[in-house]
């Protein structure tokens, strides 16, 4: 049975389970599923200082995941903005992706894309990331919104109107540059299930981000969700 470590490197056990239901709802029920908190940092991520708490947090939550329950198949990160990705990937058995990356590599398949996210905090992480694994120029429009994703996640109503609103900002920014985006990727572990509630509004695929990243660790795994 193929074993996948789910990590939420923010502190917030109510995004844990949350990620943890949408792999049980998504992922093959042949996928045994452990998931954790980090064990220190910020309740939510909101951009380069507690990306960098959240980093050494990602690490020391695989480690105690392996002391406890042995060796896995696969890792996700489940933050937009995968802390620790490049540390995990260097000392890893396993194939290690994150939110962000999976949801860049999968969107990139379709073509040029955007990504809407919540707080001006991920602009420049989500850019670096973007560049490091080789997709900066698939990425036409990056839109962020003043409000952080835990406030989105507390107030659905609001939240889906400023993301439509920056989804659509999203699709207009990049055929202004030339480049209408393929696809629209919801960036956030908080923001589940708002691409999906969001996708009758518009002709683009909306991709989330949980999705994305479960999908491709499935593919990594072998196991089809």
């Amino acid at each position: 049975m193929p074993r996948l470590l789910l990590i939420n490197p923010n502190t917030t056990e109510a995004v844990t389970h949350l990620l943890a239901q949408a792999a049980r709802d998504t992922l093959a029920p042949s996928v045994a599923v452990t998931s954790v908190t980090a064990p220190f940092g910020a309740p939510y991520i909101t951009g380069e200082h507690s990306l960098a708490v959240a980093s050494h947090a990602t690490l020391e939550a695989r480690s105690r995941a392996m002391a406890e329950h042995g060796p896995f198949d696969a890792c996700v990160i489940g933050c937009f903005g995968d802390p620790a990705l490049q540390a995990l990937g260097e000392v890893a058995s396993e194939p290690v992706t994150g939110l962000a990356e999976a949801s860049m590599r999968l969107a990139a398949r379709r073509g040029p894309f955007a990504i809407v996210t919540g707080g001006h905090g991920w602009r420049e992480p989500l850019r670096r990331l973007a560049f490091s694994i080789g997709l900066l120029e698939s990425m036409v429009a990056l839109e962020t919104v003043d409000a952080s994703g835990a406030q989105l996640k507390a107030n659905p109503e609001w939240a889906l109107e400023l993301l439509g609103n920056a989804c659509r900002a999203a699709i207009r920014a990049g055929q202004s540059a030339g480049h209408t985006p393929e696809s629209v990727i919801v960036g956030g572990a908080g923001l589940f299930g708002y691409a999906a509630a969001l996708q009758s509004s518009f002709s683009v695929p909306l991709l989330d981000s949980v999705l994305c990243g479960l999908e491709l660790a499935a593919e990594r795994l072998g196991s089809a969700p």
